[in-house]
């Protein structure tokens, strides 16, 4: 649920702008201000999960995620769904922040790993089918479905929980460390004025006031965080960043997500425009991608006996590359083989990139930094979404602006029919520009995305590292008087 509901909501984003008399500009932070929301809670609930029980923090959250879910679907404006999306991010960062911590201390060893992998599987597929599940409830039921059918599914999670689930808190020094709220405040107002920017900057000029105002702010809370959380004791263990594979599971995390789910938004329109005339034949193109993921999911766990993580994870990127670099092809005219066969290695590098990433995370932490921990890598795959969402939002306005300079008078309404999805508002003579304009600016996005795999491919050797130090320092006098060398 909610790994689903980043995604879910992309391709009715047209019916939303038109059923609540908005531009799809401002819709569009529907996306975001889950995603963005989600992110920015998901290091204080993992913090707070270690310290008050991560059942009671999951909990808790599934039961807001579901109040939320329900405002959503009664929202009579922009401005209420919008705010109720940023609620359910809220609910979403306190039930998915401790689950990897949950999932760590109920089973051990081989069995974790494929717990982990099962995990990442079902999180993955969710993602992917988003789509599928938007377009068949907005075109049966209408897009506030999308919201309402959580409704029924969290009441009973909520009391599954309740009955079925275990307790898991950590014990020993991080259960007795403050909450932080100072260190909450500055690292959701450092990510919300970052991240503002990269949304509006392509409508209102990278260089209007509030863009730089906001980015400049942006910069200020960072430093302030950064400051703040070297004293120690607060939201962020700094100790856990120096640890490299950990770190470096974080940033892969958030590269894997910005390069593929950030970019989703992109395809479905550009399928939709191309190759299906809804929101339920967009998403059932998308099928390629989400079998691939689920088939190759099959396969991570034996793949993770016999090869090392740093290996698996270059291998899944390099494979995401190729899948983008096919479906530039094919927003370039290569044709529908094409695209299936990028569909298929996008979805195959997704089921190979995370069960690894995941079970570095919390294999190379102590294991009373676990909700810690889970909550800062988790942290990074919303926020690798959102800020894809905004980044290639960049580059396909700029590289629409760049093809419509060169057209003929009409350009204006080519390009609001080409940002709403909607080709069937134009005369028969601008449809071809339209067309030629929307996939030629997504094969800018898929090069852009290919690029970051690429990187993705090069960072993938962080993951050698060994295991975490032991927390605090080591007992060096002590150990020196007994002998050891």
């Amino acid at each position: 649920m909610m790994t689903l509901d980043v995604t879910v909501v992309n391709v009715a984003l047209s019916d939303v702008a038109r059923d609540l008399d908005a531009g799809l500009g401002r819709v569009q932070w529907t996306v975001s201000a889950y995603s963005l929301a989600f992110g920015a809670l998901l290091l204080t609930a993992g913090a707070l999960s270690d310290r008050i029980g991560r059942r009671v923090v999951f909990t808790a959250g599934m039961a807001l995620f579901t109040l939320a879910s329900a405002a959503c679907g009664l929202a009579p404006d922009a401005a209420t769904l919008i705010a109720a999306r940023a609620a359910q991010g809220l609910g979403g960062a306190m039930v998915f922040a401790p689950t990897l911590a949950l999932i760590a201390a109920a089973y051990e060893g081989a069995r974790r790993q494929a717990a982990i992998a099962s995990y990442a599987l079902v999180a993955s597929a969710a993602g992917a089918l988003g789509p599928v599940v938007g377009g068949l409830f907005a075109e049966a039921l209408g897009w506030r479905w999308i919201f309402l059918v959580n409704v029924p599914i969290g009441l009973l999670v909520v009391a599954g929980a309740l009955a079925r689930m275990p307790e898991s808190a950590a014990v020993g020094t991080d259960a007795r460390r403050r909450l932080d709220p100072r260190g909450s405040l500055l690292a959701v107002g450092a990510l919300l004025t970052l991240h503002y920017p990269l949304v509006t900057g392509p409508e209102t000029g990278w260089t209007s006031p509030p863009v730089l105002g906001s980015a400049a702010l942006g910069v200020l809370l960072t430093a302030a965080l950064v400051a703040d959380q070297r004293r120690g004791g607060g939201l962020i263990d700094m100790a856990l960043l120096r640890i490299r594979a950990f770190s470096g599971a974080a940033v892969l995390g958030f590269l894997a997500r910005l390069s593929s789910l950030g970019m989703l938004a992109f395809l479905t329109l550009w399928l939709q425009s191309t190759y299906a005339s809804s929101p339920l034949g967009a998403g059932l193109w998308l099928l390629p991608l989400t079998g691939s993921l689920l088939l190759a999911g099959l396969f991570v766990n034996r793949l993770q006996k016999r090869f090392p993580p740093d290996a698996l994870v270059a291998a899944g990127f390099a494979a995401q590359g190729l899948g983008l670099l096919a479906l530039a092809g094919a927003g370039a005219g290569a044709g529908p083989a094409v695209l299936v066969a990028g569909l298929v290695l996008l979805g195959t590098g997704g089921a190979v990139i995370f069960p690894p990433l995941m079970g570095v995370a919390v294999g190379t932490v102590p294991e009373d930094r676990a909700g810690m921990a889970s909550g800062l890598t988790n942290a990074c795959y919303p926020l690798g979404t959102a800020t894809g969402v905004a980044l290639f939002g960049a580059v396909f306005a700029a590289r629409l602006d760049s093809v419509l300079a060169a057209g003929p008078a009409g350009a204006p309404p080519v390009r609001e029919a080409v940002e709403t999805g909607r080709f069937d508002l134009l005369s028969p003579a601008l449809r071809p520009l339209a067309h030629t304009a929307f996939s030629d600016a997504f094969t800018t996005v898929c090069l852009a995305a290919a690029a970051l795999c690429a990187l993705g491919v090069a960072t993938a050797r962080t993951l050698k590292a060994g295991p975490a130090p032991a927390a605090g320092p080591a007992p060096v006098a002590p150990v020196r008087a007994a002998g050891a060398s």
